[in-house]
């Protein structure tokens, strides 16, 4: 079933991405001869309009946009194949595809904090939540509670002080409960994590707050999660914001993963390929409908930045032939361009191979 829905997912993902490729084509005058549902072979031609085809084919893990052209040989005698258009032209027919998944990944993040998902909450919105919980939301390294185990991401359901025992939603209360006995009792914490429960002990110690080292403290920071459903004109706007934060931090985290990657220190147990990315499909399903859809926003996300990325045979590697030849007045022999979009292509493969490979040792391990 996780196969199924991350197979679901990603032809969603892609067919966006190729949608828009394809909108962008037709608006500068391409012709575009083939919108495909899958990859090659061939299953069926659905329609034909105009000059484009509109196929099913047997591979169903996306999809693909074919534009007159865009191997850099053929010409059109209208001027219409993707080389006879101007550089412009080309780079937003390129830029489109990464455009439209990050527009959608704000359109599902919008969508469910319109119908209502778990997120951080603000003050005056924690009495509308029933399920308000306190949640880990970061971790100081080496204090009481890194050394304990809790992690971001946990939700406290209780904390428990010799006789006395805390379930409030309210940041300011926890905050008094951990330093009220100073540092001579443990807390004990009944959390959720990933669906599971666990149950954790801490003891708080006085110098983990830089700026009150007398206080008793574990070094957790934390807010309160819960669902409460936006209004039609909060949504967009909170959607976009939320977006705009994970695409910084997501083109953070790959900057520093490709960066490590020549210094030989990447850490592959930060990334996810298809293995990984099924078992989090699959999770996200059984949390619900909301977190799936929030999933799909982040992998949609992923995907926009990663074809960004100048490498040969992705987007990125495209839009970097364009700009090139842009400067250098030269188009760029289609020989050359694909001989090093085939060795792009064989360094994705190996990368994909290699996190895969990595997927697969942790399941075992």
């Amino acid at each position: 079933m996780d196969i199924v829905l991350l197979i679901l997912v990603l032809v969603a993902l892609i067919l966006v991405h190729e949608l828009g490729h394809f909108v962008a084509a037709k608006l500068a005058g391409m012709r575009v001869l083939e919108f495909g549902v899958g990859y090659p072979p061939r299953a069926a031609r659905i329609a034909k309009k105009g000059e484009t085809e509109y196929t099913l084919n047997w591979l169903p893990f996306g999809g693909f946009v074919r534009i007159f052209g865009e191997d850099g040989e053929a010409t059109d005698t209208k001027g219409r194949a993707f080389t006879d258009k101007n550089r412009f032209a080309q780079a937003i027919v390129l830029v489109a595809g990464i455009a439209m998944n990050l527009l959608f990944a704000w359109v599902l993040i919008s969508g469910s904090l319109l119908a209502g998902t778990p997120r951080a909450l603000d003050p005056e919105e924690i009495a509308s939540a029933p399920d308000a919980r306190i949640t880990v939301s970061d971790i100081l390294p080496g204090s009481p509670a890194d050394t304990a185990g809790l992690v971001g991401g946990d939700v406290i359901v209780h904390a428990f002080s010799g006789e006395e025992t805390f379930a409030a939603p309210d940041p300011a209360a926890f905050t008094e409960f951990i330093a009220q006995d100073g540092v001579e009792t443990p807390i004990t914490f009944d959390i959720r994590r990933n669906g599971e429960q666990l149950v954790l002990s801490v003891l708080p110690e006085k110098g983990v707050i830089a700026s009150d080292p007398s206080r008793p403290a574990i070094g957790i920071a934390v807010a309160v999660v819960g669902t409460v459903p936006l209004s039609w004109y909060e949504a967009p706007v909170l959607g976009a914001e939320y977006t705009w934060a994970l695409t910084k931090a997501t083109a953070v985290g790959l900057a520093h993963f490709f960066g490590s990657i020549f210094t030989f220190s990447a850490d592959f147990s930060q990334i996810a390929g298809p293995v990984g990315i099924a078992g989090a499909v699959g999770t996200a399903s059984d949390a619900g409908l909301s977190s799936l859809v929030t999933l799909t926003a982040i992998i949609s996300i992923n995907l926009a930045l990663i074809n960004l990325i100048p490498v040969p045979a992705l987007d990125g590697g495209r839009l970097l032939f364009v700009l090139i030849e842009s400067v250098t007045r030269k188009r760029i022999k289609p020989a050359v361009a694909g001989a090093m979009n085939t060795i792009g292509f064989l360094l994705l493969l190996l990368l994909m191979v290699v996190v895969t490979a990595h997927d697969i040792w942790k399941i075992v391990a």
